[in-house]
């Protein structure tokens, strides 16, 4: 899991890229680690040729709806993200920034995903 902050009047596609770089080697069978993802689930806001461009080169399978598409495929692969950031939200100090210094939020939302992998792990499902 990979977490950043960026500043409110940012467009999404902006932070995506260096996210999705962000993202620690995934443990699994022995041998080599997989680096990177097989696909990147996103909505309608991530909707940039560039962007999907980046993804392909560094060979992740963009899931991406293009703008103005009506159908919603993606609900069912959505629904984890949708569901992690309502976990994030029981954390009240993330919910509103307080903060003013962006470090200290950033430390903030590390310990928060860090308290949900743990439940995760602990009990097998999160509140």
């Amino acid at each position: 899991m990979a977490v950043t902050i960026s500043a409110a009047n940012t467009h999404d596609v902006m932070s995506a890229l260096p996210t999705v770089v962000d993202v620690p080697p995934v443990k699994g069978k022995r041998g080599r680690p997989r680096t990177r993802p097989d696909s990147l689930v996103a909505d309608k806001a991530y909707d940039a040729q560039d962007f999907r461009r980046a993804l392909q080169w560094l060979r992740i399978h963009p899931l991406i709806p293009h703008r103005g598409d009506s159908s919603r495929g993606l609900g069912k692969a959505r629904w984890p993200v949708e569901r992690t950031f309502a976990w994030l939200h029981q954390f009240r100090r993330l919910r509103i920034r307080w903060d003013k210094r962006a470090d200290v939020h950033q430390a903030f939302l590390h310990l928060a995903a860090s308290v949900i992998c743990h439940r995760i792990r602990v009990s097998g499902f999160c509140p």
